[in-house]
């Protein structure tokens, strides 16, 4: 991922690609996209259903369950496992739309923070001068 940051900020903007370039590009995007909605979301299921158990029958909040009188509903660890995965994949797309917007402003003029002083007719800043009193 270094890399192909350092990449795209050495890269001018505008430049055509070569086939090559754009295989290795695509491979590059499979793979990353590939590992953020293929196999990080299926190894947090398989870990949740393996290592922690988190079942349909294990209750977070219910009769016998870790929350049982604060909340009047059932909740079981199953639907826990599905609102994390919800996340690890609300979390990938929002990183792929800012790496999107990040990659397609590469090269724009930054808008400078502060406004321009106006300048008189000499070119040079008109500053109003605060009254002393």
């Amino acid at each position: 991922m270094v890399a192909a940051v350092r990449y795209g900020k050495r890269r001018p903007v505008g430049t055509s690609l070569t086939w090559g370039e754009a295989m290795v590009a695509a491979t590059f995007v499979f793979f990353v996209l590939f590992m953020a909605y293929g196999v990080v979301p299926h190894q947090w299921l398989t870990l949740a259903d393996n290592e922690l158990s988190w079942r349909a029958d294990r209750l977070l909040v219910g009769p016998g369950g870790i929350l049982a009188t604060a909340l009047p509903m059932d909740l079981t660890y199953l639907v826990l496992r599905d609102f994390v995965v919800s996340g690890i994949y609300g979390g990938f797309l929002a990183a792929q739309v800012v790496v999107w917007k990040v990659w397609q402003d590469r090269g724009k003029a930054k808008e400078p923070r502060r406004k321009e002083l106006e300048t008189s007719p000499f070119g040079r800043p008109l500053v109003k001068l605060a009254k002393r009193g």
